[in-house]
């Protein structure tokens, strides 16, 4: 038994789901998104609780009734909340700034990065060593902000890089005379 799969998904008032085979789409109030469940899964919907039950006890079955019902999940969290990374910058002269639909990043190279945002994503640079990413697909803003972090991962010596707001990072001790 999924102890996962087993929760039914509330639909919060604002927020509608539709199943047409085995696509699920859910409107809220910041847009709508689709999911298309494996044919391992039935989902139904019945006043505002979204099920989802296995067909078979399979193993794969069982995988997919966890994994469907976390995307169900993710699917209303996105049209009611959004999804928020929140990175900042750390080093001399590294900084950030948005100009039009362009991060326009410094990051002690010897050029400007030019990162260019993908549509379904917002970015923004309140200070010049803070970028917040947002949107209503979770999967899309941890790859654009794992994308802009790539260009300089902090270091382990003195810290400098972009990271995300919440990340440890683990310093070493440099060499001694």
């Amino acid at each position: 038994m999924s102890r996962i799969g087993k929760k039914p998904v509330e639909l919060p008032s604002g927020v509608s789901a539709s199943v047409s085979g085995q696509t699920i789409e859910v409107k809220g109030p910041k847009g709508a998104r689709t999911f298309t469940a494996t044919d391992d899964v039935t989902i139904g919907v019945e006043d505002n609780i979204v099920s989802i039950t296995p067909r078979g006890s399979s193993k794969r079955a069982r995988q997919q009734w966890g994994m469907s019902r976390t995307m169900v999940l993710n699917l209303v969290t996105g049209v009611t909340d959004g999804f928020k990374k929140e990175l900042e910058i750390q080093g001399v002269g590294y900084r950030a700034q948005m100009q039009g639909n362009t991060l326009k990043l410094s990051l002690g190279l010897s050029h400007d990065v030019n990162f260019e945002v993908p549509a379904g994503v917002t970015v923004t640079a309140p200070k010049q060593t803070e970028i917040v990413v947002e949107g209503i697909d979770q999967q899309l803003v941890g790859q654009v902000a794992a994308n802009i972090r790539e260009w300089r991962k902090p270091e382990p010596y003195k810290g400098k890089g972009i990271r995300y707001k919440d990340e440890y990072i683990f310093r070493k001790e440099g060499k001694k005379k």
